[in-house]
């Protein structure tokens, strides 16, 4: 049998505020990553200026960002299990951490060079395993921290703070570094120095926006198991997780339409900017202020949307914000304007956050006590398992009907199977009457 851990603390004694602020500060310091490394900053100055081939540069930076999805999703529920065994989550939710945060600094060394390729390659592989790791731990510590009745309140605030955390941080990287007409730090531009300086903004905006949740977030006690033993019980864990599926149908069947819906999700962020491009001949400027009034929007949706998931539970607000994704989506494949595309893509933003808020507020409530972080691994899983799903098929579809329009319309394939698998799960969900405040 497998050892199991002390059950939530919030069950029956009130919340620690300063821990849940703590807490949902962390949402804000990660968010600095995924925005000026992944997706904005770095990814393009990897491509244009240490590649020196877009065309080979995205195709390279697709490569390191699978490969480490591909290491996530085998390590993340083994990770989950052993955290499980040992008591303890902190210890590994701050390492993964200050890798991650290392690997930002890292960064700085990366010049503009194509000989500084495996450079970049190593630091921003480590800097990915490092932040998506450190969010199972982080997740798992929701059901600990916040009551039944207010987890889809408090992972909606936390979610919303990571959106206005990533808009801010690039705003501050690219007016205060990138765009600057006189540089504070007398920074080298022909060596790109105002460039790279930005990544060294993201380690201590991570590391310092961090500090909270490392000091005040509390732990679960250790089970006294060493990482040899805990990881030979968490291995035993997982394999019994794994025989008595049966017992977890119900979470088994939310990750497999979690796995499709955020399919769905993540090709409309991936291929959001070569649509705007394409079809309504919007410019990199353009394309830019429009991906921060999406996340500006996804976040508003996920702040408002948080007192629903708490009346509604996280499985109704899962398929209401699938419901407005999917409407939103579609509007936006037979709009022919500039115009109307921003004006849907926005409201399509609007339930971009409340998805991602309610499927995580979701699983905090029905996982097992004792499965807490495995199942936070399974989540993180199910996030990276299927991810080359979407942009395969979009790129198939778009290379033989010739049409991006065809090509985009495969995402509601993904939403509507999502949709219908959510719709096979039981409303019911363990919630203590909802109180004020």
């Amino acid at each position: 049998m497998s050892s199991q851990s002390p059950v939530a603390p919030t069950q029956g004694k009130p919340e620690d505020k300063r821990a849940l602020w703590s807490w949902a500060l962390y949402d804000w310091a990660n968010s600095a990553f995924f925005t000026i490394i992944l997706t904005f900053v770095f990814a393009q100055y990897f491509s244009v200026s240490v590649v020196q081939d877009e065309v080979k540069g995205t195709e390279a930076w697709g490569n390191i960002v699978g490969i480490a999805g591909v290491f996530i999703a085998i390590l993340a529920p083994i990770l989950g299990a052993i955290a499980d065994q040992s008591g303890r989550r902190k210890p590994w939710f701050i390492s993964f951490t200050l890798l991650c945060v290392v690997s930002c600094a890292m960064l700085w060394t990366v010049t503009p060079e194509q000989n500084q390729f495996w450079n970049a390659a190593l630091w921003v592989g480590l800097g990915t395993l490092g932040a998506e790791f450190a969010f199972i731990f982080y997740n798992s510590m929701l059901p600990d921290l916040a009551s039944p009745a207010r987890t889809g309140r408090w992972s909606g605030w936390a979610w919303g703070l990571g959106y206005t955390g990533g808009v801010l941080s690039l705003i501050v990287a690219l007016y205060g570094f990138i765009e600057a007409d006189a540089n504070l730090f007398d920074l080298n531009r022909d060596n790109a120095e105002h460039v790279r300086a930005t990544f060294v903004l993201v380690a201590v905006w991570y590391l310092v926006f961090a500090l909270p949740a490392f000091i005040f977030v509390p732990d679960r006690p250790s089970t006294g198991l060493g990482i040899a033993a805990a990881t030979r019980a968490g291995f035993r864990q997982l394999k019994e997780s794994i025989a008595q599926v049966r017992q977890y149908k119900d979470i088994v069947r939310f990750l497999i339409a979690r796995m499709l819906y955020t399919d769905g999700l993540a090709t409309i962020f991936t291929f959001g900017g070569v649509y705007a491009a394409g079809t309504f001949n919007m410019g990199s400027t353009e394309v830019l202020q429009f991906a921060i009034a999406l996340n500006v929007t996804a976040g508003l949706g996920a702040l408002g949307f948080a007192w629903v998931d708490d009346a509604l539970g996280g499985r109704n607000t899962i398929l209401l914000s699938l419901i407005g994704l999917g409407c939103s989506a579609l509007a936006i494949l037979v709009v022919d304007g500039a115009t109307a595309f921003w004006v849907w893509g926005m409201i399509l933003g609007i339930f971009v956050g409340p998805l991602q808020s309610a499927s995580r507020s979701h699983l905090a409530r029905i996982a097992p006590p004792h499965l807490q972080t495995q199942m936070f691994g399974l989540f993180a899983f199910s996030g990276k398992a299927t991810a080359f799903a979407g942009p395969l098929l979009v790129g198939w579809v778009t290379a033989v009907t010739d049409s991006q329009r065809w090509g985009m319309s495969t995402i509601l394939v993904f939403l509507v199977i999502g949709f219908l698998l959510m719709l096979t799960i039981p409303a019911s969900e363990t919630r203590e009457p909802v109180v004020a405040g």
